[in-house]
């Protein structure tokens, strides 16, 4: 379960210490045009030291293509790359070795496999994302060049600001597609904002999804969130109003996908936390290491990621289902 897409499919590698990480984008179409500056400016993004809060890890995040693209240009062939990891303080979690982590993975984990890379969480990580952006600023470029384009940002009553005594704070990214066909996702077990909504939930920390106007509409009565069908200046059909969030039956019907994904607070508090051992005996935890207070600034270009994988490979799907 490393990997995300059908036709284009992403697998992801590494681990937070480890070497690099890294990924392997398939499917993608020859002749895609890729501009490696432009890519390297979207993954730095994610970088820390941008925001208040940000973790102090100093990773340069330098994208390294190691095939699938030649002269600018996608190859058909897989894309191969990898981001190494040059800043890790493997030390920072000797004691969490020995210990759960509340909110963590630790023991789910341990759990699973009866054994688990506790330096930075390993590939529970959010460093993990870093391999999500590489491949999603690529499909980014690739659906501009098809005319739709990703925006995120963080909900204006998100506070970002991290609190003085070591605690540390959640919050919403919205999120909104402009330029999606009308015809795109898969019924009935393919649904589009299924498979949006299982891409925003494998990002770590997220705890909610919602399209459209979501949970308010268990709310209204139907009258209130009819989006009436009305006949655009250019002749093509559209809605009066998108109440939908820009997906009906599971397929796109041409209006905005708008998205809503919400964030626990980052687990990790800076402020001496009890726990449990391995073995089940008490333990007041005192973390160390560099962690991010909010993850919310540096989630934006991951969401947006998470949402062109998706949409250029469901393009990509009706292309196949169309003579």
């Amino acid at each position: 379960m490393n990997t995300i897409g059908k036709i284009l499919a992403l697998t992801t590698f590494g681990e937070s210490h480890g070497s690099a990480m890294g990924g392997i984008l398939d499917g993608m179409p020859a002749g895609v045009a890729v501009d490696l500056d432009e890519l390297q400016r979207f993954v730095d993004r994610r970088r820390t030291g941008q925001s208040a809060g940000s973790s102090t890890r100093d990773e340069r995040d330098r994208v390294e293509v190691l095939s699938g693209i030649w002269q600018g240009k996608t190859l058909g062939t897989p894309i191969g790359f990898v981001v190494r990891n040059t800043d890790a303080r493997s030390t920072d979690y000797d004691e969490i070795a020995r210990c759960y982590r509340p909110n963590h993975a630790d023991f789910t984990w341990d759990a699973k496999y009866g054994l688990r890379d506790p330096r930075g969480g390993g590939r529970a990580s959010a460093r993990e994302t870093v391999a999500r952006v590489v491949a999603g600023g690529i499909a980014v470029q690739a659906l501009q060049r098809l005319g739709i384009t990703i925006s995120a940002s963080v909900d204006a009553q998100s506070c970002v600001t991290p609190p003085a005594d070591g605690d540390t704070l959640g919050g919403i990214i919205e999120c909104t597609v402009k330029g999606v066909p009308a015809g795109l996702g898969e019924p009935v077990f393919g649904k589009l904002h299924a498979q949006l909504a299982a891409a925003m939930m494998s990002i770590p920390s997220v705890h909610g999804f919602e399209y459209g106007d979501g949970f308010d509409m268990a709310g209204k009565r139907g009258s209130e969130v009819m989006d009436l069908f009305v006949k655009r200046p250019d002749g093509s059909i559209g809605t009066s109003t998108n109440h939908s969030g820009g997906i009906q039956g599971g397929i796109s019907n041409g209006e905005d996908i708008v998205m809503r994904i919400a964030f626990k607070p980052v687990p990790t508090l800076m402020q001496p936390v009890p726990t449990l051992y391995r073995e089940g005996n008490p333990v007041v935890l005192h973390p160390r290491g560099r962690h991010d207070a909010c993850v919310l600034p540096r989630a934006l270009p991951i969401v947006e990621s998470m949402a062109a994988i998706v949409i250029l490979d469901n393009y990509l799907i009706r292309k196949t289902n169309v003579l």
